[in-house]
């Protein structure tokens, strides 16, 4: 499986994956193929999945990752 974080926009998932909301559905994802995209706005109308909205609102995500520093890796 592949996790892309997509700059200002989705997260793209693409491989086999179980997808399990916070109240416990499970979506069946065989209809969608091998990938999707996963809002990270939160104003999509079509949660868990990315609907575009993010391109209209001007959503602006911090999606880079940051290095952790050696003492908190031993802690």
């Amino acid at each position: 499986m592949e996790i892309k974080v997509r700059e200002n926009g989705p997260l793209r998932v693409q491989g086999p994956i179980r997808l399990i909301d916070a109240d416990g559905t499970e979506y069946d994802l065989a209809e969608r193929g091998e990938v999707v995209a996963l809002c990270r706005c939160g104003g999509s109308t079509t949660k868990p999945f990315c609907d575009g909205t993010h391109s209209r609102t001007g959503f602006e995500a911090a999606e880079r990752a940051v290095a952790r520093e050696e003492s908190s890796q031993n802690a």
